[in-house]
C-alpha cells in the first residue's frame, strides 16, 4: 500500500456496447482523454459486467470490445499515458468480488438505486440473477483491487462509489485489526518527528471530529511522503486516520463529471436502443442527412411560422457545438422567423462533421492494424494484472489465506 499513491489513481470502465456514439464521446472520453494527463489511469472494458444483462447471448461481446477500444484509441486515449484492459483478462477482479461477497449485507446490494431502476427498464430479459444483484459488488471489485482513490461518474453513479467506501471501510474493519494496534500506532506517530508528528495528530482530529474530508486528505498526503517509516507503520497509520485497523483497501472519491449535455437526435437520451445515435465513423453524408431530417419544434409548420428553440432538438446541439454569436443568430432568427430549420441545422452538421473526421479516419486506420490494438491491450492487461496481484496478496494475507 506505501508505494501506492490513491489519490493520484483514477479508475473507469464501458460496457462493450461496440462503435461509440456522440454521447459517449462527450459524457466519457472526452473526460478520460483530460484525466489520463492529470492521473494514474486504469482504463478498462467490462466484459463481464457486460454478461450480467447479455447472459444469453455472450457470441456478441467479442466485436464489441475490439470496436470500443478502437475509438477509445481514435479519440485520443493514449496507451502511453493510460493502462487499458479488459476485465476478464485480470481474473483477480473475480476473486476480490468472492472474497468481498462473504463479507457483504444483502440489503447493501438491494437498495443500490440502478437495481430496481434497471430491472424495471429491461423487463425483457430475466435479471433474477444473483450477476445482477452482484454487479455493484463486482463494481467495487473493480475499483478496490486498484486502490484507486478518484473514479469518474455522473450523479447518477455516486451511489455505486459510496458502496465501494462502504464495503473498503468494512474489509479494512474486519480485516485490518491486529494485537496492539492503536499502540503500534502512536509508536509509528513518533517516528514521523515532532512537526510531522504533530500536524498528522491535528489533521486526524479534525477529520474524525467534523468529518472534515480536507484534513483527511492532507493527512494522507502528509503519510506519502515520509521518509523515516516502515510499510508496515504507513498502512498502520493510514487506517488509523480514520480510527479503524490498517487500511489494506483504499476508500474512493467520486469525482464528479459535468452532465452530458448529448442529446439524440430525437430529443431523447442518445442510445442505440433508440435509433437516434451518429456514430463516431459515420461518414459526413450520413450525418448531414441525419442532422436534415430531424425533428424541430412542432410550432414551425411553415417558414414564417415563428418557433422557440428550448422546444427544438436541435438547439440542444447548438448549446454543445456552436459560439456564442451563433447561438443567438439562432434564437434571434427562430422567435423571429427570419431563418428557416435548415439553415438552423446547417452550422450543427458542418460541426459534427469537422470533429468526427479526423476520429473515423483514425479508427479506419486502426481498423486495419488490429495486431496493434489487441497487443495495447494484451500490454495493458499485463500491468493492470500486476497490481492486481499486488493488492490480492495483502488481502489474503489480511483474511489468513496465504496458508501453503
Amino acid at each position: 500500500m506505501s508505494s501506492v499513491n490513491s489519490q493520484q489513481r483514477v479508475l473507469s470502465g464501458m460496457r462493450p456496447t461496440g462503435r461509440l456514439h456522440l454521447g459517449h464521446l462527450h459524457g466519457v472520453i472526452k473526460n478520460w482523454t483530460q484525466l489520463q494527463h492529470e492521473y494514474e489511469c486504469f482504463f478498462f472494458v467490462a466484459d463481464w459486467h457486460a454478461l450480467t444483462t447479455h447472459y444469453d447471448d455472450p457470441l456478441i461481446i467479442e466485436d464489441n470490445i475490439w470496436d470500443m477500444v478502437i475509438d477509445w484509441l481514435a479519440v485520443g486515449v493514449n496507451p502511453s499515458t493510460a493502462t487499458m484492459f479488459v476485465q476478464s483478462k485480470v481474473p483477480e477482479h473475480a476473486e476480490l468480488h468472492l472474497l468481498l461477497s462473504m463479507m457483504t449485507p444483502l440489503g447493501w446490494l438491494e437498495r443500490v438505486p440502478s437495481y430496481k431502476d434497471m430491472q424495471e427498464n429491461l423487463k425483457d430479459k430475466d435479471l433474477s440473477t444473483y450477476g445482477f444483484l452482484g454487479y455493484p459488488l463486482l463494481q467495487s471489485a473493480d475499483i478496490l483491487i486498484y486502490r484507486a482513490g478518484h473514479v469518474p461518474v455522473g450523479a447518477d453513479q455516486v451511489a455505486h462509489v459510496e458502496l465501494t467506501r462502504e464495503v473498503a471501510r468494512r474489509f479494512n474493519h474486519l480485516y485490518g485489526r491486529e494485537p496492539d494496534f492503536e499502540e503500534n500506532a502512536l509508536a509509528a506517530i513518533k517516528k514521523m518527528g515532532k512537526k510531522a508528528a504533530s500536524l498528522y495528530k491535528n489533521l486526524r482530529k479534525a477529520y474524525l471530529e467534523t468529518g472534515d474530508a480536507e484534513a483527511l486528505a492532507r493527512a494522507q498526503a502528509l503519510l506519502q511522503e515520509q521518509q523515516n517509516i516502515s510499510i508496515g507503520d504507513r498502512e498502520r497509520l493510514f487506517g488509523y486516520l480514520e480510527g479503524s485497523g490498517k487500511m489494506i483497501l483504499a476508500e474512493p472519491q467520486s469525482l464528479l463529471t459535468k452532465a452530458a449535455k448529448m442529446p439524440g437526435l430525437d430529443g431523447r437520451k442518445m442510445s442505440k436502443s433508440y435509433e437516434n445515435i451518429i456514430s463516431l465513423r459515420d461518414e459526413n453524408d450520413d450525418i448531414a442527412q441525419k442532422i436534415k431530417t430531424m425533428p424541430t419544434d412542432p410550432s414551425r409548420v411553415r417558414l414564417s411560422d415563428p418557433g422557440d428553440p428550448d422546444k427544438c432538438p436541435v438547439w440542444e446541439f447548438h448549446q454543445v457545438y456552436s459560439d456564442e454569436k451563433t447561438c443567438n443568430w439562432v434564437q434571434e432568427g427562430c422567435r423571429s422567423a427570419g431563418i428557416g430549420c435548415i439553415d438552423c441545422k446547417k452550422p450543427v452538421a458542418d460541426a459534427i462533421i469537422n470533429e468526427i473526421k479526423p476520429i473515423r479516419e483514425k479508427a479506419n486506420q486502426l481498423e486495419d492494424n488490429m495486431l496493434m490494438v489487441k497487443s495495447v491491450i494484451s500490454e495493458g492487461s499485463e500491468k493492470a494484472r500486476e497490481v492486481a496481484r499486488e493488492t490480492m496478496s495483502d488481502v489474503r494475507q489480511a483474511m489468513g489465506l496465504n496458508y501453503r
